[in-house]
């Protein structure tokens, strides 16, 4: 987590201060539970609250005592009992470390979730206006980069919408999953604490009950919950790359916006590079990567072990900050988008018409010829344009085998581009529920 590739908000929410502040409405939530229940008194649990909740607390005081207890919530306790006072003793009472821990851990990933889920919906927002701005713009579809037939620009933003829309649906049950607490002191009994305090703490922190816990939250929430921030920044790349591609120089159907001022090379004063995107792309890489060691963390020893924990002090911050990071540049470069209709009607005509093959193959078909021999007689009237150019319809229209089925009018109606573009309302409409913005 470096502050180049980091945003304000998400980043406190992983700040020290905001840790200490939600392990101390972990452990004040918790004395009003037992206060209820006649375990501590309530004044103790009032005064807790009293004077814990104006505490300012000093980082720097906090890692001091760590270093010497080599205990984190320990040096905590510590710290929170010089304000409190006398009853700081009934704090923590039948409970241990990672009820603190891993509560703290799933408030803080359910706050970043709420974050990630605002940003795919600026997201959204952005590639839906672009879609609905160029949902009849033509343009090649490409197959192994290669083209293919012709498509519309809306209808790739249209897909890229789609794809975040699934996205945001599977960070909302990943939230869901891993915003758990648990609250059932040494190896998850509740030997020293009651139930009900885990349930107190859990309905004021915003979470729902762990089930069963060992001494620790069960990893495989968490591990979905990486995994998800994971499929969601492959998709960040796949679009991505999609503008990388449409950017290179023999393209050229999109590029991001260039501002004024702004340089492209420390050598060539020409260049305009996707920057951004690429990016995006390296960003990805890093988010992916965090996946695997939250996988790692679910096969902990017995009813636990630590090894999680160093890993999850890393993946947790830098995982989400980067993603937020990555979300928010791409809703930026989606939006500011140049696009350029006039260079994808040229690359759509590049080939002398090829991209209308199918269709012809298709006709003569239709006419009577066999699959075989109607793939025949289009491709050898489509490799000599392809190698050399020259015009695809013509070159059909001088062919005796190819005017033996087809006339010339029929054929010049197989090379009509709106043919492919007559199911563009009709996808639009499974997409967004309408086909005008």
């Amino acid at each position: 987590m470096i502050p180049r590739y980091s945003r304000p908000e998400m980043t406190a929410i992983w700040s020290p201060e905001t840790k200490f502040r939600i392990w101390f409405e972990i452990e004040a939530n918790a004395c009003d539970a037992l206060a209820e229940l006649g375990v501590i008194p309530a004044s103790a649990a009032a005064t807790i609250w009293e004077k814990g909740g104006a505490a300012e607390f000093d980082v720097e005081r906090i890692d001091t005592i760590e270093r010497e207890v080599k205990h984190d919530v320990i040096a905590f306790l510590t710290h929170l009992a010089e304000f409190v006072g006398p009853d700081a003793r009934f704090i923590h009472q039948g409970m241990t470390s990672s009820d603190v821990l891993d509560t703290c851990l799933n408030v803080q990933l359910a706050r970043a979730a709420d974050l990630l889920l605002a940003d795919i919906d600026l997201l959204l927002a952005a590639i839906r206006r672009r879609a609905f701005e160029h949902k009849m713009t033509p343009c090649i579809g490409r197959s192994h980069g290669i083209h293919a037939e012709p498509v519309t620009f809306g209808l790739k933003m249209a897909e890229a919408y789609a794809e975040f829309t699934r996205c945001r649906e599977r960070l909302v049950a990943a939230r869901r999953e891993v915003a758990t607490c648990a609250i059932s002191g040494a190896v998850g009994t509740f030997a020293n604490i009651d139930p009900a305090v885990e349930e107190h703490v859990a309905k004021a922190m915003g979470l729902a009950v762990e089930p069963v816990s060992t001494q620790v939250i069960p990893r495989d929430r968490h591990a979905m919950f990486f995994a998800t921030l994971g499929v969601i920044a492959s998709s960040v790349e796949r679009l991505a790359v999609e503008i990388r591609h449409l950017q290179r120089t023999e393209v050229l159907e999109a590029e991001e916006y260039f501002s004024p001022g702004q340089k492209g090379s420390s050598a060539m004063p020409h260049k305009r590079n996707p920057v951004l995107s690429e990016n995006l792309t390296g960003l990805a890489r890093m988010v992916r990567a965090y996946a695997l060691p939250a996988m790692e963390n679910v096969a902990l020893w017995h009813e636990r072990d630590i090894s999680h924990s160093s890993v999850e002090r890393m993946i947790g911050p830098d995982a989400t900050v980067t993603l937020d990071f990555a979300l928010v540049r791409l809703a930026g470069v989606v939006d500011k988008l140049l696009v350029y209709p006039a260079r994808m009607e040229k690359n759509l005509n590049a080939l002398g018409g090829l991209v209308h093959s199918q269709r012809v193959l298709l006709a003569l078909t239709q006419k009577g010829s066999s699959r075989e021999d109607a793939y025949r007689l289009v491709q050898r009237n489509a490799m000599p344009v392809w190698e050399k150019g020259g015009d695809f319809l013509a070159n059909l229209k001088a062919d005796k085998d190819v005017k033996a089925y087809l006339t010339d009018g029929e054929l010049e109606s197989l090379f009509d581009l709106g043919y492919h573009l007559k199911h563009v309302d009709t996808i639009f409409r499974r997409v967004f529920g309408s086909t005008e913005a």
